[in-house]
């Protein structure tokens, strides 16, 4: 590893994002699910008019999806009625597609990836990570905030967006949707679990809460793409993962023995909590 603490963060950072990348192609094969559905839009005189198709009928007829006018660089070269092509395609208010595949999809993944690589750095270089957190003013108490004040998600979210491109790009999108279908029904699921739960209890959970709590905390596992079991460097996005379905700390603290976690990974989710 360098001695420079900035470059071994970037370097692992980048490590972390590649050992993510088949859930990465899964979460983007799920968000995909749906697109051939969506109406074909395109610009005519500056205005966003309705193609009178649909994503998929024009993707079938092997018809581009992306309009010139609004073409990014990086979907240039697509197939026509590759999920590249649907990325460059318009939605309604005018916006590409792509826009909505980096902020539902790219952006979060990268933070994630950039936050399990500063834990592993921190419990693989105690020094070089003090000499990190010294360099960009951070306490370490919130690793979000260490990848964003260092700026290694922006170049991770680069990153993996060609990891994605690389393995979806040229592909019809419907062969995408299809492969995407079982995790989106998925996390349509955890939606409604989500929307339906009620908000838990002050008090530690009893046996029918703690039985909900694990059924969100399970989900949360799955649907963050964590490693099972999960390891202690990947303790931070677990517990992001579980406040993220609403577990309050006695509930995180509760469901942890019952989490497939490798040793020493519950007690790194515990330092985290607040005292």
């Amino acid at each position: 590893m360098t001695d420079d603490p900035v470059e071994a963060m970037a370097l692992t950072s980048r490590e972390a994002l590649r050992d993510r990348a088949g859930a990465l192609v899964e979460e983007a094969c799920a968000w995909a699910v749906g697109l051939s559905d969506r109406p074909w839009v395109q610009r005519r005189h500056g205005r966003v008019v309705d193609g009178g198709q649909t994503i998929g009928s024009r993707a079938l007829s092997g018809l581009p999806l992306a309009g010139e006018e609004d073409a990014r660089l990086e979907l240039g070269d697509a197939a026509p009625g590759s999920f590249q092509d649907a990325l460059g395609a318009l939605a309604p208010d005018g916006t590409l597609l792509a826009e909505r595949f980096d902020d539902e999809v790219l952006v979060p993944f990268a933070l994630a990836a950039g936050v399990v690589a500063a834990g592993r750095l921190q419990r693989a270089d105690p020094q070089g990570w003090a000499d990190l957190l010294d360099e960009l003013g951070e306490d370490g108490s919130d690793l979000e905030a260490v990848v964003r004040a260092g700026e290694w998600d922006a170049p991770l979210r680069a990153d993996a967006e060609q990891l994605v491109l690389g393995a979806l790009g040229r592909r019809p999108l419907a062969e995408v949707e299809a492969e995407g279908l079982p995790l989106a029904v998925v996390r349509a699921a955890e939606a409604q679990t989500r929307a339906a739960a009620e908000r838990p209890p002050a008090a530690p959970p009893g046996a029918a809460a703690l039985e909900g709590a694990v059924f969100l905390a399970e989900a949360a596992v799955a649907g963050a793409g964590l490693t099972v079991p999960v390891p202690p460097d990947e303790a931070e996005v677990l517990l992001l993962a579980l406040r993220d379905e609403g577990l309050e700390e006695d509930e995180v603290l509760a469901v942890l023995p019952l989490l497939p976690l490798a040793p020493g990974t519950a007690a790194a989710v515990a330092a985290r909590l607040s005292p």
